[in-house]
């Protein structure tokens, strides 16, 4: 006689709800308890839907049956979702349109245009080669060498200030353990000249 094992409730949870993710169980609340429903053509639906997308389109409709049905029902709000979206960028795309025709028709071509045109194509092209020279100087521009400076005070204020804080720490370990100044440098490894890196 075999002898009888309880399972864990929480497993059991766990995986009705992994089912449930995955589409292939279908949860519906009746009263207060939840009932979990498996309908062999939904997964069959869906396995084809995921290996063959157009697959399922394709079918007879008296293939399909209920189940089908019942499965495609969330695949056409997808598609009436689509075709919403589809119809308002047709129609921002015709707005789009009307106004590109607009501007064409108050900037009527000319020579004096063309010449504008050139013109500005050519003044680009010396700015871009004008912004490379500027690139190849910029150890020598003012704003960087400006950042620098500032980078330096800053680096000299932190050292400074760490500095100050090694002397205070050095001073109250010496006091507190008895300790020679010489010899804390010496195991930390700090030279004499260590104030005159500031």
């Amino acid at each position: 006689m075999v002898p009888f094992r309880s399972t864990v409730s929480q497993s059991v949870k766990e995986v009705l709800q992994s089912l449930v993710d995955d589409g292939l169980v279908q949860t519906d609340k009746v009263g207060s308890s939840n009932c979990m429903l498996l309908f062999l053509c939904l997964v069959t639906a869906n396995a084809d839907a995921y290996m063959h997308p157009n697959s399922l389109l394709e079918l007879p409709v008296a293939a399909r049956g209920d189940c089908m049905r019942v499965s495609m029902r969330g695949e056409l709000n997808r598609v009436d979702a689509a075709r919403e979206a589809q119809k308002v960028n047709q129609q921002q795309l015709a707005e789009l349109r009307a106004s590109i025709e607009a501007e064409r028709a108050s900037r009527p071509e000319s020579e004096e245009r063309t010449a504008s045109l050139a013109k500005l194509v050519q003044h680009k092209k010396e700015l871009q080669a004008l912004e490379i020279e500027l690139q190849a100087y910029g150890a020598c521009d003012p704003v960087k060498v400006e950042e620098k400076k500032r980078a330096v005070i800053l680096a000299k204020e932190a050292a400074v200030r760490w500095t100050d804080n090694y002397l205070i720490l050095l001073s109250h370990f010496t006091r507190q353990n008895g300790v020679e100044a010489d010899d804390v440098r010496k195991y930390l490894g700090v030279g004499e000249d260590y104030e005159d890196i500031c």
